[in-house]
């Protein structure tokens, strides 16, 4: 995300606070002067610190839902779009492990981010439906694998960013690797 509007500029100041600090250095006050506005302006934008947290979580769940998206409508087959939609969230749930906290942590509910996890968990169980059809993953409830899935991410990436796990230490492998082996269980 890059700031160009008043409204862009406060949440991106603020997604640069929750990566560097947690949901507790984000606070209205600071992503107002940290995004060069008045202390005021945050205000206007948003009611509560918990509604500019929602508005984040639902920022990064839209980019990981367009970006299978955008797999799956440019024909790339199911059972790869999901892999490469696996290996994003892998991928972004270690380099910003506090917006992946964010995403499946308590957060306040709002239309906007309700609409778009609603949308994200559809679609990601459509694909696994729809990789289940072609016969190249195992059967079992497509809501379920994706939320095995789902959990699996969140979990490797935990043990990651807290020092349990290394390719070259603790378990053997870093996230990616025990997500990887996940997703070659499931393969048929």
């Amino acid at each position: 995300m890059s700031p160009v509007d008043t409204r862009s500029k406060l949440l991106y100041a603020a997604q640069e606070l929750l990566d560097e600090g947690g949901p507790a250095a984000v606070t209205l006050r600071e992503v107002g002067r940290r995004s060069g506005v008045s202390h005021n302006a945050p205000y206007k934008h948003f009611d509560s610190k918990e509604l500019l947290l929602a508005e984040l979580a639902a920022l990064e769940l839209t980019h990981l839902h367009e970006a299978l998206a955008r797999d799956l409508d440019g024909g790339v087959p199911p059972v790869d779009a999901l892999e490469r939609s696996i290996a994003e969230q892998v991928t972004r749930a270690v380099a910003y492990p506090e917006r992946y906290r964010l995403i499946y942590g308590r957060w306040e509910s709002t239309e906007v981010l309700d609409g778009v996890a609603l949308e994200s968990s559809a679609l990601m169980a459509r694909t696994v439906a729809d990789a289940q059809a072609t016969g190249a993953i195992a059967p079992g409830e497509p809501e379920r694998v994706s939320a095995l899935l789902r959990a699996m991410v969140r979990g490797a990436a935990e043990l990651q960013s807290a020092g349990h796990l290394a390719a070259d230490g603790k378990g053997r492998a870093d996230a990616a690797d025990l997500v990887g082996d996940l997703l070659s269980l499931l393969r048929r």
